[in-house]
């Protein structure tokens, strides 16, 4: 069991972060509107567990991610930005699906997405792959590749090679049920798998669809019901709670200027991988990840400027 008040001691591997699951096009709108007054959209590069591969790699980790795109030129964008960001896109596969995309209304609150699925889901279990997890001290995924049979296999075995080779597992349980297939519980496997991962971080809205309305503290104590080894969750304006079987601590907000919440919790999980990878404590690491997601907050786009870990930590005395 982790202990929150204790630095983590990891295992001597090349990646510090391997996150798998969607890479996409976010189609964001320009005007801060509902989703039929926006006539005005800008392409922008999407998709949470590769945002987190950024954001890791620009505050400091070596970072690695796990996707798959389309063979055509949405598919060569992504990839050209991975490259551009100096991320390792050896395990980015190509599918003759086409590359999946996501519009959202430009929001200061919590975006509404319409989806179009293609090639995110179109993963294969490759050799490669499963040599990264067991190189790897954290690996990550999302709801997303879930959703589908294939990817959801893909994201099985790579959490029973992560067992087995120590790596430990996060988990963003951002379920959406319209990514869902109509005949699947996916509420009910999402519930399933909580007690397989070392870190769960949902979003109040999160919990809300897993478990309907509540109250956060309550919500927190159905997770961990559910054998949740550690849950973060996050409050927005409000900060973070963070608690496991043991203990409950609240933090709050460090955000002072809002743009855009399009990719803030990617930014929070960036920043507390980061301040786990370097040392700090689980409880240390999340108020790195109230930095980090506090950064971006002034830009718009899941992907934003992303300050170095020394000066992020320096800005916001962390």
């Amino acid at each position: 069991m982790l202990d929150m008040t204790k630095p983590i001691v990891f295992k001597n591997v090349e990646f510090d972060l391997l996150t798998l699951g969607e890479i996409l096009i976010d189609m964001i709108s320009k005007e801060y509107e509902d989703n039929k007054g926006c006539n005005d959209y800008v392409r922008n590069f999407g998709g949470s567990p590769s945002n987190i591969a950024i954001n890791t790699k620009k505050l400091g980790l070596n970072s690695i991610t796990v996707s798959c795109v389309g063979r055509d030129g949405m598919g060569d964008f992504l990839i050209e930005r991975l490259n551009s960001e100096g991320i390792d896109t050896r395990l980015i596969e190509r599918s003759n699906a086409s590359t999946s995309m996501v519009v959202v209304t430009r929001s200061k609150g919590t975006p509404i997405p319409i989806f179009y699925r293609g090639a995110d889901y179109d993963l294969v279990y490759t050799k490669e792959l499963d040599e990264a997890i067991k190189k790897s001290k954290i690996m990550h995924f999302s709801t997303w590749p879930l959703s589908r049979e294939k990817s959801r296999k893909v994201v099985e075995k790579g959490i029973e090679t992560a067992k087995k080779s120590g790596t430990l597992i996060g988990f963003d349980p951002n379920y959406h049920k319209d990514l869902w297939e109509e005949d699947f519980d996916g509420v009910g496997y999402i519930k399933s798998i909580i007690k397989h991962v070392d870190f769960i971080k949902p979003s109040e809205d999160d919990a809300e669809r897993l478990f309907g309305k509540d109250t956060p503290e309550n919500q927190i104590k159905k997770f961990l019901e559910l054998d949740a080894k550690l849950v973060v969750m996050t409050l927005g304006k409000d900060g973070v709670i963070v608690a496991d079987k043991n203990q409950i601590q609240r933090f709050c907000t460090l955000a002072t200027e809002v743009q855009d919440t399009t990719g803030a919790g990617d930014a929070f999980w960036s920043g507390f991988y980061t301040g786990i990878v370097k040392g700090r404590s689980i409880l240390d690491a999340v108020k790195v990840g109230l930095a980090a997601s506090a950064f971006k907050l002034r830009y718009v786009g899941a992907i934003s400027p992303m300050s170095k870990y020394e000066d992020l930590i320096k800005e916001f005395n962390v």
